[in-house]
């Protein structure tokens, strides 16, 4: 069926045939039909970050950046919907056409550049959601916000989403939004965790729970710098790293239609970079910090390669989008199948 659905929305733009997708799978969770359309997931529960996941497949923040299908896609068997990135005003984004496939390479580049609905919008689609499952807030700063008053940015939708989410993601790895990835490195990063985390306490004492804060990252570090990134999220007491965000690389699509435009490049090309992040992190963190896995698992065995390599969780975007919800039921199994240790 989704193999049907998908020749018909890939005659559509990428962006048309995102929105009506969203639209449809929004619409069947909310008459509680998306679970009659695919084969549920087996039970695999993991803990982790203090929370308990139903399995270690979770959506990625991306596709759903304004919370508006969080119960029809959790219907589909994710273990954890992460939904955003959200800004704490609204902003269109980048001008259009923002998003391009490259069907060969099961690949999709894209440029969005934090279009959202803003933070208080995304807050009421939350409150509106039925979903009882661990969800997951990515937040971000303005396009107009100086990345040298970032951190006031984060600091807003850190307060406004805490109440709501099972943990809180923080985005410094977009490559659409100029400056962004500044804020991963040195003193930058270390204000920025510092401000985090001094926050973070406040907002225990004010509402009684201690909500986790994961930070995600760029796959064109270098490996001196993940270990550096890695050691400074230890030292801030920051709970999980997300690896990775899209690459400005374009290692595999070398040639193809779309494939010199600007913006991240997600998909199937940046599986082995990513994967190779995760396992310098694992190197670096020794299991004092979990790691979610994210970035071009378009087969199941590619999420079990990256628990492998030593994440915790993994998640799907561009795979989701060329799979459909089968993926998520064959990554659980293929992760099901490693052996325990």
């Amino acid at each position: 069926m989704y193999n049907l659905a998908r020749q018909l929305l890939f005659k559509l733009s990428p962006e048309t045939s995102h929105d009506l997708s969203l639209d449809l799978i929004g619409a069947g969770g909310r008459l509680g039909l998306n679970g009659l359309l695919t084969k549920a997931p087996a039970r695999l529960p993991v803990q982790v970050m203090g929370l308990s996941f139903d399995n270690p497949v979770g959506l990625a923040a991306g596709l759903d950046k304004n919370g508006a299908a969080i119960d029809g896609f959790a219907q589909l068997g994710f273990g954890f919907v992460e939904i955003g990135t959200v800004t704490p005003r609204p902003q269109p984004g980048n001008p259009k056409p923002r998003i391009f496939r490259l069907p060969e390479a099961t690949a999709i580049i894209n440029r969005m550049g934090f279009n959202n609905l803003g933070v208080d919008n995304l807050l009421n689609r939350v409150r509106a959601s039925q979903y009882k499952g661990v969800l997951g807030i990515n937040i971000g700063k303005n396009f107009d916000t100086p990345v040298e008053r970032a951190v006031d940015d984060y600091l807003i939708c850190l307060d406004k989403v805490y109440a709501h989410a099972s943990y809180i993601t923080v985005n410094v790895s977009s490559p659409n939004t100029p400056g962004l990835r500044s804020l991963q490195f040195g003193e930058s990063l270390k204000q920025l965790l510092d401000a985090l985390a001094e926050r973070r306490e406040a907002l225990v004492g004010l509402h009684g729970k201690r909500v986790p804060v994961a930070i995600k990252i760029a796959p064109d570090m270098s490996d001196e710098e993940t270990a550096q990134v890695a050691q400074a999220l230890l030292g801030a007491g920051m709970d999980a790293v997300i690896a990775t965000n899209t690459t400005l690389g374009r290692e595999g699509v070398e040639g193809l239609a779309h494939g010199d435009e600007a913006g991240g490049l997600s998909g199937a090309p940046v599986r082995e970079r990513s994967t190779h992040i995760v396992k310098v992190l694992a190197g670096e963190l020794a299991g004092r910090m979990p790691i979610i896995a994210a970035g071009g698992i378009t087969e199941g065995k590619h999420a079990a390669e990256k628990i492998a390599a030593g994440a915790s969780l993994v998640q799907l975007y561009s795979g989701f989008i060329y799979k459909g919800p089968a993926l998520i039921r064959e990554a659980v199994d293929a992760i099901a199948a490693l052996p325990r240790t």
